[in-house]
């Protein structure tokens, strides 16, 4: 009989730690100096992006309509289509609030049914960053009470089908990370029948 498959807490020696970046956004840039337990002679560096981490909000409607965002991503260089999603105002915070936090700013909408979905790191060759997901449902239209600014003046917000959405996914037509990993998940668990689909509305 195998060990239940798990990640394990784990930390290496940090022999010395230097901020190298600690600007205006909610990141900071750090070089750290680690080596193997047991072996200080094998020192090396590594780049940490210390990030308070998101949220990530899968909203259904009652259609099975997936609320998503076109939004620019410099980086890449790319409209994007995302889900509504936020970084934590300060490690500690209570990500459901936040995730609620987002999707009415965001979106002008609230959900009277959070679920609790998935909690990933985005990139743990590099940073800590984790995603905490969220499937809501039961959605309304509320006072969005927050100005946009920068790349969100330019976002749009659109209802598309659930099928049409794994379509996108399949075809490789839509590439962000968190949008896949939520949407894929829902998937699996309406598979398994751990998550009814919405009842849809008569015509």
């Amino acid at each position: 009989m195998t060990d239940r498959l798990a990640d394990v807490p784990l930390s290496w020696p940090v022999m010395d730690s230097e901020v190298l970046y600690d600007g205006e956004w909610v990141v900071k840039i750090r070089r750290d100096t680690v080596h193997r337990p047991g072996h200080p002679e094998d020192a090396f560096g590594r780049l940490v992006v210390d990030d308070p981490g998101a949220v990530v909000i899968l909203a259904i409607d009652d259609d099975d309509n997936v609320v998503c965002l076109r939004q620019y991503r410099h980086p890449v260089r790319m409209r994007l289509v995302e889900l509504p999603a936020g970084k934590l105002d300060e490690p500690g915070e209570d990500p459901l609030l936040a995730a609620q936090r987002e999707l009415r700013e965001e979106t002008g909408l609230a959900a009277d049914d959070w679920t609790p979905l998935l909690t990933t790191y985005a990139s743990p060759g590099i940073t800590a960053e984790k995603h905490v997901m969220y499937l809501a449902r039961g959605l309304r239209e509320v006072d969005r009470d927050f100005d946009l600014h920068h790349e969100e003046v330019d976002m749009t917000v659109e209802r598309v089908p659930w099928a049409d959405l794994l379509d996108a996914i399949f075809e490789g037509r839509v590439a962000d990370a968190p949008l896949i990993t939520a949407v894929l998940a829902v998937e699996s668990l309406r598979a398994r029948g751990q998550i009814r689909p919405p009842v849809r509305n008569p015509d």
